[in-house]
């Protein structure tokens, strides 16, 4: 299984949420059809995208606290 490292998938993430906005955007603009499917996926893009940037801010907190403490325990501090 391919490991991404914490910010690739943070920028994805972000990439998507910005697509999640730009989609309803050209609707709003009339520049594409605003049908139920196209909302749909607009909203799966967007949640997607909070989805995948979380993960990759999880990732990264984890790494950095492994890196920063390996003989303490998180809870004690």
């Amino acid at each position: 299984m391919m490991r991404w490292p914490p910010f690739r998938l943070m920028a994805v993430g972000v990439a998507l949420m910005l697509l999640g906005i730009l989609l309803p955007l050209l609707m709003i603009l009339r520049l594409l059809e605003s049908t139920l499917l196209m909302n749909f996926i607009a909203y799966l893009v967007s949640f997607g995208g909070l989805l995948v940037g979380l993960i990759g801010v999880v990732n990264y907190a984890r790494t950095q606290h492994q890196s920063e403490n390996k003989d303490e325990d998180w809870f004690q501090r």
